[in-house]
């Protein structure tokens, strides 16, 4: 049996499946209409097939999520943490399995494959001690015999729509922390990953029905927009967590935000690293290395922009050049193999595309820029000398190209990498601390995220995830990132025998 046929039996996944879920364990019957492919990027060929939701399908898995957000709503979130944990473990007896499906589906590197189901183990690890910390404030009144504090309840059933680069990990960013808030949630995946998600729900509906607690992820499956677009529209979301492009971005944030409803956004990224003089330049290639080929390219926080000191401009060019011409290509499921395929076909006349763009401007390849003539979406990693302010630069290619660029000073650098719409992640490669520390501060970096001495990839769960300007705004994952699928309340109590107003205000007798 093949890595594909056993992934897929080990992880409950039938030859066709349907693509509509409750956590009741109900799965859509529909067996008409156009199969949705999940294609192999490694081959160009068939893994299986899935039956897109219908409309019908859409409203039984919102009507079933609504009123099973009734009752957990009531369950003590501790409960709450310890059923993620147990999802968590079963993540844990699924992992290589999991992530070799990853890399089956999206192309990502083994390695990059259960580094990501790790991150969904960790991110339940994080949630079950955050089940416990559900914090809200007690505060001083003015008026005597008075109590004030804040309490934070749960939202309600949740949208999250994720993208085809993490399949499954920012499902889990936000799905762990939406239930032990008290919320239950509706995933609408990337069309071109169907598999990884119905692995996934398998995994959950398994656990959650074995402990009694049927219908908290529910699993919505679609490749047309008009159906989609319904989680967008629906009133019965009070929030929608979008992780894709600007474009699609600004759509859902003004489709929810018509009906006052809460996004999430999740989008662009045109990372930069800075490398300046004092920098060590063996770090720096490695990180610089990972940050643009890792995923081939296609992560937000990719590294898309190489600012370096004019003075440390040849040897670090060198030692990238020299670097890349090592990077192995080929099937990531192949022991040594650093890049795997593009998604699709599209991807590939977008790296060809932004290419010839970068010609037209002047730019010069320092290597690679070729499209690889082989079965599945293979490129070279490429490497161009380019000008900050050209167009192709300021926009996110989702390609493994990195755009090399000087400067002359700190200020130029920083300026630079703030000089583009997105603000996701940076970094800067320095043994100056006064460099280090201007980077960090007000005046220093717009980005999310800000690094020093390692890349723009690889963020950690315990820090809240996300970005500035086009990149949305959100945050996922650490910290208080939790807020997001909880509501406030502010409560006071009188426990007093008079009746005094706010403000001093008198009214009556």
């Amino acid at each position: 049996m093949n890595s594909i046929q056993t992934a897929l039996r080990d992880l409950g996944i039938q030859a066709v499946n349907s693509g509509g879920s409750t956590g009741s364990g109900w799965w859509s019957g529909r067996n008409d209409g156009s199969l949705l492919q999940s294609i192999n990027p490694s081959s160009g060929e068939q893994i299986a097939g899935v039956y897109p939701c219908s409309l019908d399908d859409y409203q039984r898995i919102l009507k079933e999520s609504v009123e099973t957000f009734r009752t957990w709503r009531l369950v003590p979130a501790p409960k709450r943490g310890e059923l993620v944990r147990l999802i968590g473990q079963a993540l844990r007896e699924k992992k290589d399995q999991l992530g070799t499906l990853v890399s089956l589906e999206v192309g990502k590197i083994k390695a990059e494959g259960d580094g990501e189901v790790q991150e969904m183990i960790d991110m339940a690890d994080f949630a079950v001690g955050q089940a416990r910390m559900l914090y809200g404030a007690t505060m001083q009144s003015e008026r005597p015999a008075h109590h004030m504090s804040e309490q934070w309840h749960p939202l309600g059933p949740i949208g999250v729509i994720t993208a085809f680069n993490f399949p499954v990990a920012v499902w889990a960013w936000n799905a762990f922390i939406a239930a032990i808030a008290g919320d239950t949630v509706i995933w609408k995946p990337s069309p071109k990953a169907p598999l990884c998600a119905i692995a996934v729900q398998n995994i959950c509906n398994r656990v959650m029905q074995q402990q009694g607690y049927a219908g908290i992820f529910s699993l919505f499956i679609t490749d047309q927009t008009n159906v989609a677009e319904l989680m967008v529209q629906d009133t019965r979301l009070p929030l929608i967590s979008f992780t894709g492009s600007v474009a699609v971005g600004r759509r859902v944030a003004s489709v929810v935000g018509q009906r006052l409803g809460r996004t999430l956004l999740e989008l662009s990224g045109n990372n930069a690293v800075i490398v300046d003089d004092t920098a060590d330049l063996d770090m720096a290639v490695r990180a610089v290395l990972f940050g643009a080929v890792g995923t081939a390219g296609q992560r937000c926080t990719t590294t898309r922009r190489l600012l370096l000191h004019e003075s440390r401009y040849e040897e670090l060019a060198s030692k990238l050049v020299k670097a890349y011409a090592q990077v192995r290509i080929g099937n990531p499921l192949e022991q040594d193999v650093l890049l795997g395929p593009l998604i699709d076909q599209a991807a590939i006349e977008a790296y060809r595309a932004a290419l010839d763009e970068v010609k037209k401007e002047g730019g010069e390849v320092l290597c690679g820029g070729h499209v690889l003539n082989r079965p599945g979406h293979f490129v070279e990693p490429t490497i161009v000398r380019a000008q900050n302010h050209w167009p192709i630069v300021q926009r996110e290619t989702f390609s493994p190209i990195l755009y090399v660029m000087t400067f002359r000073t700190i200020e130029e650098a920083i300026a630079m990498q703030n000089d583009v719409p997105q603000g996701l992640s940076s970094a800067m490669f320095s043994n100056d601390i006064r460099r280090t520390g201007q980077f960090l501060s007000a005046s220093g970096s717009d980005c999310g995220i800000a690094n020093i001495n390692i890349g723009t990839s690889g963020a950690e769960i315990g820090g809240a995830f996300g970005g500035e300007k086009e990149t949305g705004g959100g945050r996922e994952a650490g910290s208080d990132a939790w807020k997001a699928y909880m509501r406030r309340q502010t409560n006071t109590i009188n426990w007093g025998t008079d009746l005094p107003l706010a403000q001093g205000i008198k009214f009556g007798k």
